[in-house]
């Protein structure tokens, strides 16, 4: 399978027409891009040598691997190992700041995809990071600006948004068919007859293929697709009928359970303007 490289996608840095092709052959170990995207756009499949710190000051991006997906509401990140192919899609008017680190600038940073949650101190430092220059002098404040932000990513707490995808063609086949309409009832009884094996078999299938129970996975999948939903301005209503609720209330219950906050509180996080934007 090919990956096309970003074009159209790409945004230039609003100060200094900055690429990212200039931060991955930046000759600092850090460099920082500020980009915008429209609701709805669409970031093709594609790579890159550097990781990446993806942070959105507002709306919300779903990236998406091989090995599943990753749900980054307003005022997270997520975190992209180097020659990850990756894609992300837009939802709300998302105000992104990307940093790319080189990967011997912290050899014990993550080999896996994550999402983060960033700190007030952190999220400063990323805006002030795309007004530093590529060539940054070492041991002055642009320098110590690109460690700091090497210490909070180390420091952040790790969020649990990501929806592992199996590897089983069957399985991969049901979890589609799912993320295509989160509304749908779906039992292990059920899907177990579509496979052609006992639902104790499908049960035993999916804890090894995803890490996590049926149930799990289906309640973090609907959960997860309701964060861009909500981005885009749809009603709680219209979101948990949508995603498998019999009503806001059940949606707000189970939201406030998992991430413990409701789901007007938890988009709202963040959202306050940086003081150097």
């Amino acid at each position: 399978m090919s990956f096309s490289v970003e074009t159209d996608n790409i945004r230039r840095n609003m100060d200094s027409l900055r690429t990212y092709q200039d931060c991955e052959r930046a000759p600092q170990p850090v460099a920082a891009l500020a980009s915008d995207y429209a609701d709805g756009e669409y970031v093709d499949p594609h790579r890159h040598i550097r990781a990446q710190l993806i942070h959105t000051l507002t709306g919300v991006m779903t990236v998406t691997s091989q090995d599943g997906s990753w749900v980054v509401p307003t005022g997270r990140a997520v975190w992209m190992p180097p020659h990850e192919d990756h894609a992300i899609r837009i939802a709300g008017h998302v105000t992104m700041r990307t940093v790319f680190v080189r990967q011997d600038a912290r050899p014990g940073f993550p080999t896996m995809c994550e999402v983060i949650e960033v700190s007030p101190l952190l999220r400063e430092a990323i805006v002030a990071a795309v007004h530093i220059p590529l060539d940054y002098a070492a041991h002055g404040r642009d320098e110590r600006v690109m460690e700091l932000i090497l210490d909070e990513i180390e420091a952040a707490p790790r969020l649990h948004l990501h929806v592992p995808m199996p590897r089983d063609a069957r399985l991969g086949r049901i979890c589609q068919k799912l993320i295509a309409d989160p509304s749908m009832p779906a039992t292990l009884e059920g899907l177990a007859v579509e496979v052609h094996v006992s639902s104790r078999t499908l049960a035993r299938m999916f804890h090894r293929e995803t890490g996590m129970s049926f149930g799990a996975w289906l309640r973090r999948m609907r959960l997860l697709l309701s964060l861009p939903r909500l981005a885009a301005g749809a009603s709680i209503l219209e979101v948990a009928l949508e995603h498998g609720y019999d009503s806001p209330s059940a949606f707000a219950a189970m939201f406030r359970r998992t991430l413990g906050l409701s789901p007007t509180a938890y988009l709202a996080r963040g959202t306050s303007p940086p003081s150097s934007e």
